[in-house]
């Protein structure tokens, strides 16, 4: 018995170790893709919430004391003097990312500053600091400017306070932070949705009948072979979208009460019916290309498993896809950028989430999208022409 049994170990292993892909997808691709994919993203964070040094900040201050000057020189900055009525003006600029920080002092600041005692109670003079926190650069200014002033506040023994009380110094709306997040982090969940729901249902329908043998059954029907191909792709991906659809809705759902909801100032609402529709067409596009492509990878496996081995480092592939906005930033894209299927719809989720897309994107996703499935579904019905590749088992 116990001879058996190595018998059934030794051939196992070398079934195992004697398969180059298998070995590789099993025992070094899942370290592989964790790294890369939390290195890429601890990179992506750091690009989302660093400020650019090269840039200038353009802060306003309302009331600055001459004593304080020398110490906010530090900052390397656009400093501008605020009139009274331009505060809420000021505000607004902050809050649509068009400045960075107002600072206000108290009149008569410094002098009240060293009367203060803590000892008799009452409110400290109070320096107010406007930014907006979804905005690296102002998010920077404001640490910054704190940092000064509890230093400036450590010689003084505690005379001061900074954004003391109810108002709200923070500029940035609901709007602001649900997009930069949903931005963030919904294109790399959506595309892996959308890929793991499309090797659900793709090789099963394409290398699965192959393995079973009903392929057969179906080619020597009266049916044009791009018919059978397009039948495939169109109701495989209708299968896959609806189970990207219904993860996406439990994610959507779940990130508010995950990232903190009102807490952090996300709500999904924001988005609106146009958002939605456009989302959806975007990804009923995607699933078309992906299911497209792992039908004609299935198509020339001989059975499920060889299909699965075939198709899973593009898992790696759709993941760095994913990852690709929170690398590359919020800058301006190119159309160019749009004519790549697949990374065309991670850029246009990303743009939709954080309410920067343009509609000529979106069209032009869309209509690559199509053409890539429509070369794809030739390709398709090339190889079910061919009996080399449909029947060899």
């Amino acid at each position: 018995m116990k001879k058996d049994m190595l018998t059934i170990i030794r051939k196992e292993f070398a079934r195992f170790f004697g398969e180059k892909r298998m070995v590789f997808t099993t025992m070094l691709m899942p370290g592989l893709l964790i790294y890369l994919i939390y290195t890429l993203m601890g990179q992506g964070m750091m690009q989302v919430f660093t400020a650019d040094d090269s840039y200038a900040l353009k802060v306003y201050e309302r009331n600055l004391p001459e004593e304080l000057v020398p110490v906010l020189e530090e900052i390397s900055a656009d400093w501008t003097r605020a009139d009274e009525e331009d505060i809420e003006e000021i505000k607004s600029m902050i809050r649509d990312k068009e400045a960075d920080v107002l600072i206000v002092f108290p009149e008569n600041f410094v002098a009240e500053a060293e009367a203060y005692d803590v000892r008799q109670g009452g409110a400290a003079p109070n320096v107010e600091i406007y930014y907006n926190s979804t905005e690296p650069e102002s998010a920077h200014a404001m640490s910054a400017l704190s940092g000064l002033l509890n230093a400036y506040e450590d010689s003084m023994i505690n005379k001061f306070d900074i954004n003391a009380g109810e108002t709200e110094y923070n500029m940035a709306t609901e709007r602001d932070v649900t997009g930069q997040l949903f931005a963030m982090l919904l294109p790399m969940l959506l595309i892996t949705f959308m890929y793991s729901g499309c090797v659900a249902v793709a090789p099963e329908s394409i290398a699965g009948e192959k393995e079973r043998g009903t392929i057969a059954t179906l080619l020597v029907t009266p049916m044009k072979r791009s018919s059978l191909a397009l039948g495939k792709i169109i109701s495989l991906s209708c299968i896959a979208l609806l189970s990207g659809i219904s993860s996406f809705a439990g994610t959507l759902l779940s990130l508010p009460a995950l990232l903190g909801g009102e807490e952090t100032g996300m709500n999904a609402n924001v988005y609106g019916f146009v958002d939605y529709a456009l989302l959806l067409v975007i990804i009923l596009s995607t699933v078309l290309v992906l299911v497209a492509v792992i039908a004609v990878v299935s198509a020339f496996a001989k059975s499920i498993k060889e299909a699965g081995t075939a198709i899973s480092p593009l898992m790696i592939l759709v993941m760095l896809v994913g990852l690709a906005p929170m690398l590359a930033g919020d800058g301006e894209k190119s159309l160019g950028v749009f004519l790549i299927p697949v990374y065309n719809s991670v850029q246009c989720m990303h743009g939709i989430f954080s309410f920067t897309y343009e509609p000529l994107q979106v069209v032009v996703t869309m209509l690559v999208n199509l053409v890539c499935t429509g070369l794809l579904a030739g390709v398709l019905t090339k190889l079910f022409n061919s009996e080399r590749v449909m029947f060899t088992r």
